[in-house]
């Protein structure tokens, strides 16, 4: 008589976290600036406020949208407002960054609605792997937000986890 399975993972307190569960569905966009720019260097107002008028912003429909700039340019800081006024009726988001910096900002609207009292004196693995982008700054700034309520927080999976935080017995 076969002896049954038990997953003794799936009976503990163990909470197992998927930052990828948090992705926000929709398209990313990036505007550089350096292509709004005369040689690619300096910001002309009148055509630069040309090309905003004659833009088709309608591509950025639903869509989260980073600005940025990958030159040496200096840059007023009115331009990326400039785009973002135009942005505002069409796009979900936009930030001013990095594609990476954007996906971190995504990920804090939506850890910012987590009730993490709920993970109160429970251990956590966040889990390593995922098939969407999940940036540096979404695991630090979970950790941080977990830490508080659990009762450690390790990285992996639950047969290979690497102890990250526990709390001190008082």
């Amino acid at each position: 008589m076969a002896e049954e399975i038990v997953n003794k993972v799936a009976q503990s307190a163990l909470v197992q976290i998927d930052l990828e569960d948090y992705y926000e569905e929709g398209a990313r966009k990036s505007i550089d600036l350096k292509d709004w720019l005369y040689e690619g260097l300096i910001l002309r107002e009148k055509d630069f406020r040309e090309s905003v008028k004659s833009h088709d912003w309608e591509q950025y429909e639903n869509a989260f949208v980073s600005i940025h700039c990958s030159t040496d340019a200096i840059i007023p800081l009115w331009a990326s407002m400039v785009l973002t006024a135009a942005l505002q009726p069409f796009a979900k988001r936009v930030v001013f960054g990095t594609q990476e910096e954007l996906e971190a900002l995504l990920y804090e609207d939506a850890f910012a609605k987590v009730d993490f009292e709920a993970y109160a004196g429970k251990p956590m693995i966040i889990k390593g792997c995922s098939n969407k982008p999940v940036p540096v700054q979404a695991f630090v700034s979970f950790t941080q937000r977990a830490q508080p309520y659990v009762r450690s927080v390790m990285f992996g999976e639950a047969c290979s986890t690497v102890p990250v935080y526990k709390m001190k017995r008082k």
